[in-house]
């Protein structure tokens, strides 16, 4: 298996994230209690890292092969 064929993985991964964050704040809009605030920003701020490597991973595999792309 080539790099580049992970990058459809890394993309799918990378929408789920996102679908999850979404629905993350939508409960925190609505949420009343302190204690469930904190913990839906904590976990909201805990994918922020891993969606961030995510794209990256999308990225870097799917241009892996190219000529100059890990030299930047």
């Amino acid at each position: 298996m080539k790099l580049s064929e992970l990058s459809p993985a890394y993309r799918a991964g990378e929408k789920a994230i996102l679908e999850r964050i979404r629905e993350l704040s939508e409960r925190l809009e609505t949420a009343a209690d302190p204690e469930e605030i904190a913990v839906l920003r904590r976990r909201i701020r805990d994918l922020g890292p891993l969606l961030r490597q995510t794209r990256e991973l999308a990225e870097l595999t799917a241009r892996y092969y190219e000529r100059g792309v890990l030299s930047k």
